[in-house]
């Protein structure tokens, strides 16, 4: 399906994962082709590798070679800048993960910090968040690429830290998770627009799920009405002029392309073609 790629681009969460050899890929294709073919398919894909590390500058040539023009690759920092070091002493870690980016020329899209759920036993509440936050900002480049940053503590969803991101023109990632609020509440509530695009995640109770299947690659559980809530904020972003980058993962809803497909449906009245 040909969408308006200007605006909106809808893809999942990594490209590969057990099951889509039966139900995404077709048969015969091997793994190394898989990216090749998920391009075909959809305008984006979240890396989620990066996350427990760089990739390899090799690798990254090849998917940028496989690609077509125009696809775009969004990247989760590696963890050991948002959960080993906790944004201190990471410049090397921030420098390495960067020029490696970079070689993805301008198939890079948003790069993605993604912190997880700080516990009251962790000793981390938002003023030191916040405060982590405020000096490791000013590391990031002001121009060559768009960052987004996710926290999975609902109530630090406030005004210090979206004025926080705001100053730097850094994205809130907003998430589809049991944690969070449903986005009907957040957007009623307060000014989620940080920089000029939305980065949603369709991520879903992993926990929940893997108690049923860990295979990928059918609806285990149906999320069209969940899904459904995402769309006013979407049209109103995309009225607004903003670019919207969604991501889906599996473990939403069991099968990610049927939950982008879903969404897509939903949007399609509201959207041109493109030529």
């Amino acid at each position: 399906m040909a969408w308006d790629a200007g605006l909106l681009r809808l893809g999942t969460c990594s490209w590969t994962a057990k099951g889509w050899e039966e139900a995404f890929y077709p048969p015969g294709v091997k793994a190394a082709d898989y990216i090749a073919h998920y391009a075909e398919r959809f305008s984006t894909v979240e890396i989620d590798a990066s996350f427990y590390g760089v990739p390899r500058d090799t690798t990254l040539m090849k998917w940028q070679d496989a690609t077509p023009p125009g696809f775009l690759f969004a990247a989760k920092a590696p963890k050991e800048i948002t959960h080993d070091r906790f944004l201190v002493g990471c410049e090397p870690a921030l420098k390495h993960f960067l020029t490696a980016m970079e070689i993805l020329g301008d198939k890079c899209g948003p790069l993605l910090f993604q912190f997880p759920y700080f516990a009251q036993r962790t000793g981390v509440d938002i003023n030191l968040f916040l405060e982590k936050l405020a000096l490791f900002l000013p590391l990031l480049p002001e121009s060559g690429f768009q960052f987004a940053v996710e926290v999975r503590n609902k109530a630090w969803i406030s005004a210090p830290l979206l004025d926080l991101l705001g100053t730097h023109n850094i994205a809130l990632a907003l998430i589809d998770h049991p944690w969070m609020s449903r986005p009907n509440m957040l957007f009623r509530q307060i000014d989620l627009h940080t920089a000029p695009f939305l980065y949603i995640r369709w991520l879903g109770d992993r926990y929940a799920i893997e108690k049923k299947t860990k295979v990928w690659k059918e609806v285990v559980v149906n999320r069209d009405e969940g899904t459904g809530e995402w769309i006013p904020p979407i049209q109103a972003a995309l009225e607004r002029q903003l670019r919207v980058y969604g991501y889906v993962n599996n473990h939403y809803g069991g099968y990610a392309p049927h939950d982008v497909a879903v969404l897509e449906s939903a949007l399609e009245p509201h959207l041109p073609r493109r030529v």
